[in-house]
């Protein structure tokens, strides 16, 4: 744990008899370290050091500085890449390649923050456009809320903690960030990169341990005045209800739709969809999970995934050949595992996969499948896709929106009617026109409807939900004694 600018001694936590938690590697369960789990009284500590240090601190620093210090950090991480891949690959399991994408990906936030630290832009307000507004004058800027509360998950430890701390240190806050328990140790590094940088000391507090006993009172702190969270939607939910009268952002659970009508590119949605459906085993909220493929290239199309697919390389994440490692756990493993289990009961049936071996399962294409299944209209959040044929534009469009989750969606199709009416009428907060749901870049507004949230992450947009917009008017006094 970090908190007001320093690591507290292990040597103390053990004497405080405190909880611990060990950390495995997800493809071997080999133990790579613990973390000592705070305590209530610590997260009002963590809460009450942040809030001090941005009344006279973070509030007080200009855009240029702030400005500087992401772009400090981006270029330490820069320098400290690799060693960020390894990383991640100890701690979640996720292939070396993928890592050093998560790594990249994770530098470029820095420097979108780092530009919108000095975009922070408010407008002039014409005041006699109103009766009674001659003679005045008025603005609006942005101003930052105070201490912000972080809770991450394990899929992208390092990205999606930088989604919330860049824009929150952009825009002059402070945080207070709580790592999934599985993987704490990247938000930890990231930590000593920031104050290497020149972050100050209690900017960013870090709290360990398991959520069930660190977000309530985390997150109904008063001082606490904003709240972002990525996660499950039942957590998610609860915390909304908890977070009363702060602002909060939700990035919630999904199961992707993805589209591909008759006159697409096959090879290019075979490719997509690969790529949508197995990237991190599956571990992602818009990862591709419901494909629906108009009937007449549905053979085409299930021929060529199921090759590809059934030739994807598992293995040690360590090396540069693997394309599917473990997922986070065994537990989580054994889960899709029986999904896979009563799709196939309740008549649907395996193309490619199905097997699993401790925290790895197979690549699984499963088709004949019931919109009912648990693997289709639930987020299975593992290397799971089903195969549902279609007809008519009426119907795909009906079968995609036939879910409580919207987060992304995916459309394959070389006619640009087509692809512009069925992305209107798709009840997703963001659409893809021939790229798989699983697409994101770091600077779109991103965040979805229905059941899979609220609000939007994406550098710019999460800067301006983690501040205020304030007006300030004034009245022009008509010369006095010649002043």
């Amino acid at each position: 744990m970090l908190i007001n600018g320093s690591f507290i001694d292990s040597e103390e936590l053990i004497a405080g008899e405190r909880d611990v938690i060990d950390v495995l590697n997800p493809y071997n369960q080999e133990k790579i370290g613990h973390i000592f789990c705070a305590t209530r009284d610590e997260v009002v500590q963590a809460v009450e050091n942040a809030h001090e240090v941005f009344q006279h601190t973070m509030k007080k620093m200009p855009a240029h500085r702030r400005s500087q210090i992401l772009r400090n950090t981006a270029d330490l991480l820069e320098l400290r890449k690799e060693a960020f891949a390894e990383l991640l690959t100890l701690e979640a399991g996720k292939p070396i390649v993928e890592a050093r994408g998560e790594v990249a990906r994770a530098i470029q936030v820095l420097h979108f923050a780092a530009e919108g630290a000095k975009n922070l832009h408010g407008e002039q307000i014409v005041l006699d456009n109103a009766i009674g507004g001659e003679q005045q004058f008025g603005f609006s800027k942005r101003v930052p809320l105070g201490v912000v509360a972080a809770i991450t998950p394990f899929n992208f430890p390092l990205n999606m903690a930088l989604h919330k701390i860049a824009p929150a240190i952009a825009a002059g806050n402070t945080i207070v960030i709580k790592p999934a328990e599985k993987t704490p140790f990247s938000t930890v590094a990231l930590y000593k990169l920031f104050l290497e940088a020149g972050l100050p000391s209690g900017a960013l507090n870090i709290i360990q341990g398991p959520g069930q006993n660190l977000v309530e009172p985390l997150v109904t702190h008063p001082l606490v005045k904003k709240v972002t969270f990525t996660g499950s939607g039942a957590v998610g939910w609860k915390i909304h209800e908890m977070a009363k009268g702060k602002k909060v952002t939700l990035e919630l659970g999904s199961n992707a739709p993805n589209i591909i009508f008759d006159d697409a590119n096959i090879d290019n949605a075979v490719s997509s969809i690969l790529m949508g459906g197995f990237t991190f085993a599956g571990q992602a909220c818009v990862s591709a999970q419901r494909i629906f493929v108009h009937e007449s290239v549905y053979d085409e199309f299930l021929n060529k995934l199921t090759e590809k697919v059934s030739a994807l390389r598992m293995g040690d994440p360590k090396e540069e050949s693997t394309q599917l490692g473990p997922m986070i756990t065994e537990e989580a493993a054994k889960k899709a595992e029986l999904w896979i289990q009563e799709a196939v009961e309740a008549g649907a049936v395996i193309c490619t996969g199905g097997t699993r071996n401790g925290t790895f399962l197979e690549p699984t294409i499963l088709e004949n499948v019931d919109l009912e299944m648990k693997v289709v209209c639930q987020e299975v959040f593992a290397p799971i896709i089903a195969i549902v044929p279609f007809d008519t534009e009426e119907e795909v469009v009906n079968y995609a929106n036939d879910s409580r989750y919207g987060l992304q969606a995916g459309v394959f199709t070389n006619n640009i009617n087509l692809a512009m009416r069925v992305a209107e009428s798709l009840e997703t907060g963001g659409v893809w026109i021939n790229e798989a749901s699983v697409k994101r870049y770091d600077h779109i507004p991103y965040g979805g409807v229905k059941e899979s949230g609220i609000g939007k992450e994406g550098i710019h947009y999460a800067i301006e939900e983690m501040t205020d917009l304030k007006f300030i008017g004034m009245k022009i006094l008509s010369r006095i004694n010649g002043q």
